[in-house]
């Protein structure tokens, strides 16, 4: 069987007036992510995951941040775009699997949300989007709270 794994990493940086979106889904915290969209760390990985298994480059190639009409954009949005793009090359996914990288605010609470937009989006069974949160332990950028952090591998199987 003919198979892709693509890997992608994102990290944004934490800033106050911001919304702090993950997975599509806004997490209360007195910071959010800085970025030129909405900074969605995780569904940039995934995307990257998802491009880089069918060597399409990354998604800087396809919403570069120097583009006025990505400012503020919904990553869900670009999520389904490039979803739709593996489809037109003959792709579909098998799963996903992805680690938050944060040391506040707690993520567990919101993953089943987070799989729900994710699987809703990419019109997949939750059980394809597994995510799991974990800490930094202090160490590093996302240990001193400076950002947080998306790590994802992306399984495609031919359509």
């Amino acid at each position: 069987m003919n198979l892709r794994i693509g890997n992608g990493y994102d990290i944004h940086r934490l800033v106050p007036d911001r919304p702090l979106i993950l997975g599509g889904v806004t997490i209360p915290h007195e910071l959010g992510l800085d970025g030129h969209s909405d900074a969605d760390t995780l569904t940039h990985a995934i995307m990257d995951a998802m491009l880089g298994a069918l060597s399409l480059g990354d998604i800087g190639h396809y919403f570069p941040p120097s583009d006025s009409q990505w400012k503020g954009a919904d990553s869900l949005v670009l999520l389904d775009q490039v979803h739709q793009l593996i489809q037109a090359k003959g792709w579909q996914i098998g799963n996903i699997d992805s680690v938050l990288v944060a040391e506040r605010p707690k993520l567990k609470p919101h993953i089943e949300a987070m799989r729900d937009r994710l699987a809703t989006t990419l019109k997949v069974n939750p059980d394809q989007v597994g995510i799991k949160a974990t800490t930094n332990e202090k160490l590093g950028p996302t240990g001193r709270e400076e950002g947080i952090a998306a790590y994802t591998v992306v399984l495609l199987m031919p359509n």
